[in-house]
């Protein structure tokens, strides 16, 4: 197994792609290798569809900011409510923050957090597009997040924490960024056996949200040490749909399946 510099580096190096390549978008967050990972934003927007957003949420985010990288959508277990503050880890190009600044309003506010500096600068120039104040975009690793104490109501994430090569330290930093009575809510891939050995040595599959992903037990256990409270994590049948497209080399929805995962800081 590689180690956590080789996969973060990996999983940066595959974003900045996704980020730059402006000819053809990648499909979802699918391993690289696969053919169909670069499609066309009527696919990207029917992709979203299946995994739970309304063709309303589709036209009001600025053009690309959905590079349908997703596996659900937590903006449908988050709940938000005017006023809120919400952090978005891994935000990639804005699509779930743009979603929910839309809910919080202009006196919530939404803070967006990646690691990629090309992902930050297209999701900062979507932002400029529609001029929303209450929106900001920080440079950062969701391992040692640039966030204060205390300071979310929402914690959101679509598909990314699985990428992580520390996740125990990523739901410490959540649970430290919540206010108390905070909330979790996470779309996320979570694996339905052990995965093989081939699968979890494929660095393309990691970088790809398979290889990286861990049973519900596995989080279980890693959101109850980091003290969370309330958690429920619900397994989606309908993303095996999607899934089924991200790596057509293995039965891969035999392995893993999107979830929705919540918790509370008590």
């Amino acid at each position: 197994m590689q180690n956590k510099n080789e996969i973060r580096n990996a999983v940066r190096e595959r974003y900045h792609q996704l980020a730059e390549n402006s000819s053809a978008i990648a499909g979802g967050c699918c391993s690289p290798e696969s053919s169909s990972c670069c499609k066309p934003q009527g696919e990207i927007d029917l992709q979203a569809l299946k995994l739970g957003y309304s063709a309303d949420d589709l036209t009001v985010v600025p053009e690309g900011a959905n590079l349908g990288l997703g596996c659900g959508n937590p903006q449908a277990i988050a709940m938000l409510k005017a006023g809120e503050t919400v952090v978005d880890l891994g935000s990639g190009a804005g699509f779930d923050v743009f979603l929910a600044a839309r809910q919080v309003g202009e006196t919530g506010q939404v803070i967006g957090v990646d690691m990629t500096p090309s992902m930050i600068n297209k999701a900062r120039a979507n932002a400029e597009k529609i001029n929303l104040q209450q929106v900001e975009f920080r440079l950062g690793e969701i391992e040692n997040l640039p966030v204060a104490n205390d300071l979310a109501d929402v914690i959101i994430s679509n598909c990314v924490i699985n990428l992580s090569p520390e996740k125990p330290k990523v739901f410490r930093e959540a649970f430290r960024v919540l206010k108390q009575g905070g909330r979790l809510a996470v779309s996320d891939v979570v694996a339905l056996q052990e995965l093989p050995a081939h699968i979890k040595a494929d660095m393309a599959l990691y970088s790809g949200c398979i290889s990286g992903a861990s049973t519900i037990p596995e989080l279980t256990e890693m959101l109850t040490e980091a003290g969370f409270t309330g958690i429920l994590i619900q397994p989606k049948d309908e993303s095996k749909d999607v899934i089924r497209d991200w790596d057509v080399n293995n039965s891969i929805t035999d392995y893993i399946i999107s979830a929705s995962i919540e918790a509370v800081k008590p």
